[in-house]
């Protein structure tokens, strides 16, 4: 490959002790490899992937641009959210408040409670990871439920176990 000769070992070295992750290392380190007589069809083998890859990731040093960059995937901005930037706001300060707040007869939120709640208000589905994950942005954490002290009122014991028993798990704020 022509290209891989204006580029040496120890700028490729240099590249490798600059950048982060495993991606950007792996293709550097198949570009040494290269630069060191090991063939596409051995690093395709040593990395588990096709020969094209080993060609693409090779290819991408034939560039202008820093070799840190050239190695390192562009920004993802990953899939469009359900909820506007507005509505994301708005069910935010509807969870810091309890459930009763917002009509609902519930001691906690739950993600199955918020899944119901989202379906419903701003007419959008989320599954139930997609829901721990949202309650968690909005900077809830998950609370498990503690013992009551031996010392409580009998009466308090029983509702505190009834409202255990109700809720199951609790989203509270950190």
């Amino acid at each position: 490959m022509d290209h891989l000769d204006e580029i040496s070992v120890e700028e490729l070295q240099d590249a490798l002790n600059n950048v982060e992750g495993n991606k950007p290392t792996q293709r550097l380190l198949a570009a040494i490899a290269y630069k060191n007589g090991v063939t596409q069809t051995e690093l395709a083998e040593w990395h588990d992937t096709g020969r094209r890859t080993i060609y693409s990731w090779l290819i991408r040093l034939d560039t202008d641009e820093p070799l840190e960059q050239a190695v390192s995937d562009a920004h993802r901005s990953g899939r469009k959210r359900k909820l506007s930037e507005s509505q994301q706001e708005e069910f935010e300060q509807t969870v810091h408040e309890p459930p009763e707040e917002a009509g609902i007869d519930a001691p906690a939120w739950t993600p199955a409670l918020v899944q119901e709640f989202l379906e419903e208000t701003y007419g959008v589905e989320y599954s139930y990871p997609s829901c721990r994950r949202l309650l968690k942005e909005a900077g809830l954490s998950y609370q498990k439920p503690r013992r009551t002290a031996a010392e409580a009122d009998e009466d308090d014991q029983e509702a505190f176990r009834d409202e255990i028993k109700k809720s199951g798990g609790r989203w509270t704020p950190q």
